[in-house]
């Protein structure tokens, strides 16, 4: 995900990459409750159920992924980016809800028990008792939390989850978000190489075509890279002049050369003389 300078961070930045970032932990927090919950009983807890209660851990974390999908659409809209992106993206979550049927009304009769406990939640709870139905009589309706090991599932009244689809889903879904999430890394690598050739050339350097000393390619970790060929590097005594050329145009344009080992060296110019490869990003100084 796009990176930003720590002592000027913050999440409001860039919320796809939070939307990826809570998916993934959560991702990783069901796989822990669904280890948990398939294994022994921790009997620290005397006589509490340490698998009852990764069951309600459980119903928790996956609840979160309907909160990461709905940010990262959300930024997708704010980013302008192509409507396909964020209509896969649903597609992933409406398989997600289809797979778990009563998540979210799980955690919030067990987020709000206080009312949920006395017929007065919201949602289906209000639904039954604007149809007529006595409050004790909604509240035992959506009653009866718990893990049925003989079920390998999780219920609460009329909704029940298997705990091995519920480890797929979650698993499905941190993907769907991540990858949607690319695409926004796509378009902006996309740009930042446009912004970067850009500058090159009106500053008289030469950067795209196979002929020309400087290549701009992007990497596989959608960074861009500068780098001299072999054969210009075979010539290297007039290197340095050329590289002081790009680092200055670069920097006209509010870019600077970064190189990974060493993020804070400062001459960058000298490094891409001598055959290094460095990699662009917008300076946090302009």
């Amino acid at each position: 995900m796009t990176e930003t300078s720590p002592d000027n961070w913050s999440p409001a930045d860039n919320p796809y990459a939070i939307a990826v970032s809570e998916a993934q932990w959560w991702q990783r927090t069901v796989q822990l409750a669904v280890l948990r919950i398939q294994g022994d009983d921790d009997d620290r807890l005397a006589w509490f159920s340490s698998r009852q209660i990764d069951a309600r851990q459980l119903v928790f974390a996956l609840r979160q992924f309907l909160a990461a999908e709905q940010l990262e659409q959300v930024a997708l809209k704010a980013l302008g980016m192509d409507p396909a992106v964020g209509q896969e993206l649903a597609k992933a979550r409406k398989r997600f809800e289809d797979a778990l049927p009563g998540v979210k009304e799980m955690r919030d009769a067990l987020m709000h028990f206080e009312d949920w406990s006395r017929g007065t939640g919201h949602g289906p709870q209000r639904e039954r008792r604007e149809a007529g139905e006595a409050l004790r009589d909604v509240a035992r309706f959506f009653g009866g939390f718990g893990y049925d090991p003989s079920a390998d599932s999780v219920s609460l009244g009329p909704y029940s989850i298997d705990v091995g689809t519920a480890d797929r889903a979650a698993t499905e879904l941190s993907w769907a978000i991540y990858m949607a999430a690319r695409e926004v890394d796509k378009k902006n690598t996309a740009e930042l190489r446009a912004k970067t050739i850009c500058a090159l050339t009106s500053s008289g350097i030469p950067c795209e075509s196979p002929e020309d000393a400087l290549m701009v390619p992007p990497g596989r970790d959608l960074r861009i890279w500068l780098s001299f060929r072999p054969d210009a590097l075979a010539g290297r005594h007039d290197l340095r002049e050329l590289s002081e050329r790009i680092v200055v145009g670069l920097a006209g344009a509010g870019l600077r050369l970064v190189q990974p080992s060493e993020p804070q060296s400062q001459d960058a110019a000298e490094r891409l003389a001598r055959g290094e490869s460095l990699f662009v990003e917008p300076n946090p100084q302009t």
